[in-house]
């Protein structure tokens, strides 16, 4: 882990209601946070950043992904669909390290071509509990984590069982995957709880809040995978030291 914050690489983090724990997160794990604002440029923001991490919160509009819209859908922040989905798509396509947490995950898949799951309780009867408010830090269910993806190398030890037991706050959920893209772990009942790229390069989305547990350090090694992937991309593209 980095100590000296000039020579930690930058973690965009997109702004949403709760951004205390991300930002705890990160810099926990040896990054420096940039809090994200709706109006700044995507194209410029991949030149900028040596990470991204695309947060929690609202649903996105149903549009995007070419569906009707369902009575529960509840709408993020005006403009925040936009910022986000280019964001993500210029962030993919720059091969920029991405960790894309509970709304996130699904601005990832919606990104990629995918759609959403608009409403669980209406699409599925299951007895998980996937919307278990508080606290928040809370274990609703476990997951099954995927042999030999990305995110079982990031979880390290915690997954070393196949299950990881976690916290949950959603009423929706990835559907179709989008293109590039691949499962990594699921709830019990078959839920998608983990998407990544199935390409090379750091690209990880999760349903949970892994966040919620910074104090307590259970999702430490997945937050440190992703700084460090963000690290060695920053290094490698540093100009050269005079000599």
């Amino acid at each position: 882990m980095e100590t000296t914050t000039g020579h930690a690489p930058i973690i965009g983090i997109t702004r949403c209601s709760r951004l205390d724990d991300y930002v705890a997160s990160v810099e926990r794990a040896g990054g420096r946070a940039r809090v994200l604002e709706i109006g700044e440029s995507p194209r410029a923001l991949v030149e900028q950043l040596d990470g991204l991490l695309l947060t929690g919160g609202g649903d996105i509009d149903p549009a995007f992904y070419g569906e009707d819209r369902h009575p529960d859908v509840d709408d993020a922040e005006p403009g925040r669909d936009e910022f986000e989905i280019d964001l993500a798509r210029r962030s993919m396509n720059a091969s920029l390290p991405l960790l894309a947490i509970c709304r996130g995950a699904q601005v990832l898949n919606v990104a990629a071509g995918g759609t959403l799951i608009q409403d669980i309780p209406s699409a599925l009867k299951t007895d998980v509990p996937h919307r278990l408010k508080e606290p928040k830090n809370a274990v609703a269910h476990e997951i099954s984590v995927g042999p030999g993806t990305k995110l079982e190398r990031a979880l390290g030890e915690r997954a070393a069982r196949g299950t990881v037991p976690v916290n949950s706050r959603h009423h929706q959920s990835v559907g179709r995957l989008g293109a590039g893209l691949r499962q990594a772990a699921a709830a019990p009942d078959g839920i998608v709880e983990a998407i990544e790229s199935a390409a090379d390069g750091y690209c990880i989305g999760v349903q949970w809040h892994p966040e919620n547990f910074w104090q307590t350090g259970e999702f430490a090694p997945l937050f440190e995978s992703f700084v460090t992937a963000a690290r060695t991309r920053m290094r490698r593209l540093a100009p050269p030291t005079p000599s």
